[in-house]
This record gives structure tokens, C-alpha cells and sequence, in this order.
């Protein structure tokens, strides 16, 4: 049988968890809390994040990363501004297996994806990506969700696709990392703008247009980064784009309307649009690449400029050709 490590107990890594453990896999959930790994290993589901989707019998829960040691591929379901300090932490259990980063955005330090970082930290691994358009509560429950999987090496992005399917949840393969996380990062950033739109009332009208030339944006800083436009095109950049711009399951949805609106926002709740747009922000400026609405967005985030003030930024650039 084989044997399927989660890193992360939030609301993704349970999902993918209780999908996985649906067939028959062996799944182990890694929880940083020994005491909320304890709690779902007794109540058989996660209450705090999935309330309501009980565990199969093959999925256990650990918080000790030992119990990863055997695994045939391990899923890191981490946020990514704790991504590269997990490994750092932990890398030396978990240096050898296949490591499939489920997280989206960019370190805010390093500007680097998620791949680059495992490659760094953990040299012995095959290092593979995890995205597209999915909510947690979906593929817990069973709905029908398609992903791309992103290997630089093929045979093992084969492997890995084998591995990790099942009869809900289909993964579409792809050798392309750099376009994958950037599609995956990127949207979070147009799902904030989005939400901004939403919550201040300019219309759906608005949202459309912003959605359009926040692709544009996606497609520019993919091309300087020498990744597939295809890929953007695919399930990891316009499909996941689509889903996180019209829906209010989406986090980064959520917090840019709750910008948009004046209303507070859970601080708990992790935002990765939020940094994400800080750290392309800066290579944009570097690279001397033009990305408007990621940093309007960056800038309202950081209270340098108000609502008002990005839309009439916007309205006032020089009229071009699409």
C-alpha cells in the first residue's frame, strides 16, 4: 500500500487528505499542534477547518514528523511564507521523497517559488508543485476538481500523477514549475483586487475588466520568467483566476472586499495574495516589468494609497492597444 505524508492541517491539507484516504491510501496528516492532531485522531475530522467531513479509516493524524519518514511523496500544505523555515526545521526526515508543494505565492524574502526552495533545502528530492482552481470543501466532499501537477522531470511527474489521483480529483500533468507557481501566486493577487471592486461597489463590470488585464499582467511577468504561456492559459493560472475572482469561498476574495468595504478582517485567516503582491511588487520594479494592479494592490494593502485613489490611477493610464 502506498503511504501518502500531509504537512498542514488547515483546510487544504485536510482536504487532499481525506480524498487521498477515500481509495484506500495510506494517509498520514501531519499537525503542528500536538494537542489538534489528538482531537482529530478522536473525533475522526477536523473541526476547526472541515467541520462535518469525517476521516476514512486509512487517514491518521500525527504531529510527530518522524511518522513521515517512509512516505512515497509528501504534500506540503504549508503556507508559503513558512515554507522555506519548515524545511529548514524538518528537512533532514524529509530529504529524499518527492516533495509536492501545495502552497501559492512567493517568498516575500527570496522572490523564489516554491520549488526552488525544496530544491535548495531538500536537494535529494524531486521537488513537483500542486495547483489550480480547488476549495478544500470540495475535494473533501467528493465534487469533481481537476489540478496540474508541475515536474521539471517528467518520469517522476508521471509517477507522482499515478500517485496522487483518484476518482474525484483529477491531476493534469505539466513540466513547466515556473508557470504553475506563478499562475497559482499570481491569481491571489487579481482575487484581492477583485474583492476589492466588489466590497467598494464599482460593479461587475469593473471586476471583468480587472480580471482581464490581471491576466495580462499574470502573462507579462510569466514571460520574463521564461515560463510556458500555455500554462497560464491552463487549470494553474486562468482557470484557478476565474475561481478565486467569483467566489466568496476564496480567502483572498474575502480580504480584498473586506478592503473594499471598510470592514475588518480575521487576521488568522492566511492571505497569501497579500505578500505575494509585496514580492512581485519588487520584481516588477526590478525587472522593470509592468504589473498596475499588482501594485495598486500592494499599495493599498500597505495603506500608502486609498481605493479611490488606485481606481482613478488606473482610469488615468495612457489608452493602447490591447
Amino acid at each position: 500500500m502506498s503511504h501518502i505524508g500531509i504537512i498542514g492541517a488547515g483546510a487544504f491539507g485536510t482536504g487532499l487528505a481525506i480524498s487521498l484516504s477515500r481509495i484506500g491510501t495510506k494517509v498520514t496528516l501531519w499537525a503542528r499542534s500536538e494537542e489538534q492532531a489528538a482531537d482529530m485522531q478522536k473525533h475522526r475530522e477536523n473541526r476547526a477547518r472541515l467541520a462535518g467531513c469525517a476521516f476514512p479509516d486509512s487517514l491518521q493524524v500525527s504531529s510527530k514528523i518522524a511518522d513521515l519518514h517512509d512516505a512515497d511523496a509528501v504534500l506540503l500544505a504549508t503556507p508559503m511564507q513558512s515554507l522555506s523555515g519548515f524545511l529548514g526545521q524538518n528537512g533532514d526526515v524529509l530529504n529524499g521523497a518527492p516533495l509536492v508543494a501545495c502552497s501559492k505565492g512567493v517568498d516575500l524574502s527570496t522572490g523564489r517559488g516554491p520549488t526552488a526552495i525544496i530544491r535548495e533545502i531538500c536537494p535529494a528530492s524531486v521537488a513537483a508543485v500542486l495547483t489550480g482552481p480547488s476549495f478544500a470543501a470540495d475535494i473533501a466532499r467528493g465534487l469533481p476538481t481537476a489540478l496540474t501537477l508541475a515536474c521539471k522531470d517528467a518520469a517522476a511527474g508521471t509517477h507522482l500523477q499515478q500517485l496522487l489521483s483518484t476518482p474525484n480529483l483529477r491531476l493534469y500533468r505539466s513540466t513547466d514549475t515556473t508557470g504553475a507557481e506563478l499562475g497559482g501566486a499570481l491569481k491571489n493577487v487579481i482575487a484581492i483586487s477583485s474583492g476589492i471592486v466588489i466590497g467598494a461597489g464599482l460593479g461587475d463590470s469593473a471586476r471583468a475588466a480587472l480580471m482581464t488585464r490581471g491576466f495580462a499582467e499574470m502573462q507579462r511577468l510569466a514571460s520574463a520568467f521564461e515560463a510556458e504561456t500555455e500554462t497560464l492559459s491552463g487549470l494553474s493560472g486562468l482557470g484557478d483566476l476565474v475561481l478565486t475572482c467569483t467566489s466568496t469561498q476564496s480567502r483572498n476574495f474575502r480580504y480584498g472586499h473586506a478592503l473594499g468595504t471598510g470592514e475588518g478582517f480575521d487576521s488568522s485567516i492566511t492571505v497569501e495574495g497579500a505578500a505575494t503582491a509585496k514580492a512581485v511588487t519588487k520584481i516588477a520594479r526590478d525587472r522593470d516589468i509592468d504589473m498596475p494592479i499588482t501594485m495598486m494592490v500592494a499599495a493599498v494593502i500597505d495603506g500608502k494609497c486609498s481605493i479611490k485613489q488606485a481606481t482613478e490611477a488606473l482610469l488615468a493610464r495612457p489608452l493602447k492597444e490591447e
